[in-house]
């Protein structure tokens, strides 16, 4: 896999709202026609949140995410990986429902709780619904909530599903945080590891960041014991982090649930847009987009077939 590199791509989100962007997609028919054309444009790996289809407010709704998956499955090959994230208000069973219902191949599982902040977007001069604005001001209280109960939850279902969690790290504590839970017997290597850095509340993006955290988990757990990718939220970061990434040997992930701009004055009109920026960054560095197929070898997931949906 030196000359592959798997990129992921996170469609839609559940913490921006759609008055940031039209490109966002918001009802079932556009995430997946989003996911389609991202597959078709390299990536091999679609994060996937659901929204309320009339207002685009984050849910997690089963007979939508039913819907996604389904339709996703029938149309590309790409590893379909369900948020356990959520978004705003949402509880743990609430966010960790997805897995028992339709056992992906693999989800998102986050190491740690923090300070999800999106309030100084509500700042701006941007045609908000009512909802949206009363959302992202009630980000400057919100702790987005993974506690040692939480990820032992969660993964707990993962484990009873046959689902390979993807564990989001947000900051350096919670590689700690994830020692703890292999010594608690909870979780255990080898690990897909995601380094998100940029988020208001957890760790920005910079290169000294990146290259910390990417350390302390070989130091932790060892070389060797876990691949791992790279998510830059907001512009230029994503493709910043995503060169770094590419430079250290790591994996990359774009999307419009991470970042809304192509350019810094030009606003991305669709993921694939994001997808194929980062295809061609990585052909700088002598890499291609992993097939599906050598993305499901590496990660270690079990196939398609082995899901209910």
């Amino acid at each position: 896999m030196d000359d592959k590199v798997i990129i992921t791509c996170a469609i839609t989100g559940g913490m921006t709202v759609p008055a940031q962007s039209a490109a966002i997609p918001v009802t079932v028919d556009q995430i997946v026609a989003e996911g389609v054309r991202a597959a078709e444009a390299g990536a091999s790996v679609i994060h996937i949140h659901v929204r309320e289809e009339s207002t685009g407010r984050p849910v997690a709704d089963l007979e939508l995410f039913e819907r996604v998956l389904s339709q996703l499955k029938e149309r590309t090959d790409a590893v379909l990986q369900p948020t356990t994230g959520g978004g705003q208000g949402m509880t743990v069973v609430e966010r960790g429902a997805i897995v028992p219902r339709f056992r992906p191949e693999m989800a998102t599982l986050n190491a740690g709780s923090f300070n999800f902040g999106l309030y100084p977007i509500a700042e701006r001069d941007l045609d908000f619904q009512p909802w949206e604005r009363e959302y992202l001001e009630g980000t400057r209280d919100y702790i987005f909530k993974n506690t040692f109960a939480d990820v032992t939850y969660l993964a707990g279902l993962m484990a009873e599903a046959g689902t390979r969690p993807e564990i989001e790290i947000y900051d350096v504590g919670h590689l700690f945080n994830l020692r703890q839970l292999v010594k608690e017997g909870v979780l255990a290597p080898p690990f897909n590891l995601q380094f998100v850095l940029g988020v208001l509340g957890a760790n920005m993006v910079e290169p000294d960041q990146l290259i910390h955290m990417l350390r302390t988990a070989e130091r932790l757990f060892g070389v060797g014991a876990f691949t791992w990718s790279a998510a830059g939220v907001g512009y230029p970061g994503e493709f910043q982090l995503a060169a770094l990434g590419l430079m250290l040997g790591g994996n990359i992930r774009v999307g419009l649930e991470d970042n809304l701009r192509l350019r810094r004055r030009e606003q991305a009109g669709s993921n694939a847009d994001l997808v194929e920026k980062a295809v061609a960054l990585a052909a700088l560095f002598d890499r291609e987009p992993a097939t599906p197929a050598e993305a499901r070898a590496c990660l270690g997931l079990k196939g398609s077939d082995d899901t209910d949906f």
